[in-house]
């Protein structure tokens, strides 16, 4: 079968596309930068698409060409940086299954989330389903999937911010009394799914909730990850769901992530499902792993270890690393003038205005700050940092060289920021 899958490039599209290829399947997968996945999967077709831009039905009609079913897992957890919510997971959706309806597709799954219910008011869940309810409408063999809690060798989400909390040191806080219901499934049982979904006409107009056979509770998965990770046995903290909303409300300021108020939102509006125990595995005609018997044929690594505690790291390295551009601006704008002594008297030598140079790498250092907050162009951006501390190293190396003894260590310290600064840029690197 030839399928036109997107959101390739995420955590679920990634194992589908993996997946769906390994049971035979000819998968083209429509991507924003073909060329990324192509690196990843050097034998797939990858096509350009936008989910930003691509909202109306002639966008599709031509990647449609000669393809037999599309699969839909295209989602962000949060707006911003470009990313629309309303387009990615509603607009653009609807044109495409609109475009199918035109050329002639009549196999479509649409992957939605648990939480996409009427009494659900997230942003996500409603613009979920808003495109859930639109293929259910159409004149199309379209079946709505919407997966509880998803977990693999990989993790994205609201299973980041769970392997997150494993891991802390110390304690471990939990949402609230860490009551919040799941009943979790391996990725692999979801790309099984897909693949019977693909073969059978029978869940046709159908909405399928593909959950694991067990109902866990926040406070049990984190207990069972953090074994997995080798970790010691969990001493928990309940954190008041009132004091994690202003701590989300703070990480949104810092990029969000698994802490943000997207996460939250998303676990507080509970991830079990709605249908009755049982009612998926006999639908779908297999029983899906539990989660203790899907870790243990996956051993965490160390590398699974360092995920978990660097996604906690992220937000506080960039915390750090904004702040001491923000402050060295603000504090050089009002340092007094003793303490630009020694290096005024070198430039007065030179003949280099020294308050006007002085004030501009001030107002420079500010907008660095602000832009690493914003999260623009991260590569780009600590190149630059980069580049200006290091300039600030040789440029006051040449100039006031006794600056190396100083006690303060005002060019010793560079060292360590340059290394904040490496570390930042790999942390925030995202496909």
């Amino acid at each position: 079968m030839r399928i036109l899958l997107t959101g390739a490039n995420g955590f679920i599209g990634s194992h589908l596309l993996a997946g769906l290829q390994a049971r035979g399947h000819q998968v083209v997968a429509a991507v924003r930068d073909p060329e990324a996945l192509r690196g990843r999967f050097p034998k797939t077709t990858a096509i350009a698409c936008d989910f930003n831009r691509d909202v109306r039905p002639e966008a599709w009609l031509a990647r449609l060409a000669g393809i037999d079913a599309v699969v839909n897992c295209a989602g962000v957890l949060h707006g911003g940086r470009g990313q629309v919510m309303s387009r990615i997971h509603a607009d653009a959706p609807v044109a495409l299954f609109d475009a199918c309806v035109a050329a002639g597709v009549r196999k479509v799954i649409q992957i939605s989330a648990v939480s996409a219910l009427p009494g659900v008011t997230t942003a996500y869940a409603r613009t979920k389903r808003r495109a859930d309810e639109h293929l259910q409408s159409a004149p199309l063999a379209g079946t709505v999937l919407r997966p509880s809690l998803i977990y693999g060798p990989t993790s994205y989400g609201g299973m980041t911010t769970l392997r997150s909390l494993a891991a802390a040191p110390l304690v471990v806080p939990l949402v609230g009394d860490g009551s919040a219901s799941f009943r979790p499934m391996h990725v692999d049982d979801l790309v099984e799914t897909v693949h019977r979904v693909l073969h059978a006409d029978r869940h046709a107009g159908q909405i399928l909730e593909p959950v694991g056979p067990d109902r866990l509770s926040m406070r049990d998965i984190v207990a069972k990850i953090r074994r997995w990770l080798g970790l010691t046995p969990a001493r928990f903290v309940m954190v008041p769901v009132p004091v994690l909303k202003i701590t989300a409300r703070i990480a949104d300021m810092v990029g969000g992530g698994p802490m943000g108020s997207a996460s939250l939102a998303q676990l507080l509006a509970g991830n079990a499902g709605s249908q009755p125990d049982g009612h998926f595995a006999a639908a779908i005609g297999f029983q899906p792993r539990a989660m203790d018997e899907a870790l243990a044929c996956q051993p965490a690594g160390t590398q699974d270890l360092w995920h978990a505690r660097l996604a906690l790291m992220r937000p506080a390295v960039r915390t750090v690393l904004a702040l001491l551009w923000l402050l060295s601006g603000i504090l050089g704008w009002f340092a007094p003038p003793d303490a630009w002594r020694e290096l005024s008297a070198t430039l007065a030598r030179l003949d280099i205005p020294a308050a006007l140079l002085a004030n501009a790498f001030c107002a420079l250092d500010v907008v660095v700050g602000v832009l690493i907050l914003l999260r623009w162009r991260p590569a780009l951006l600590a190149a630059l940092q980069a580049i200006v501390v290091a300039g600030y190293t040789v440029v006051l190396s040449a100039l006031v060289p006794d600056l190396w003894l100083h006690p303060f260590g005002p060019l010793l310290k560079n060292l360590p920021i340059l290394t904040l600064i490496a570390v930042w840029a790999v942390l925030e690197r995202e496909r």
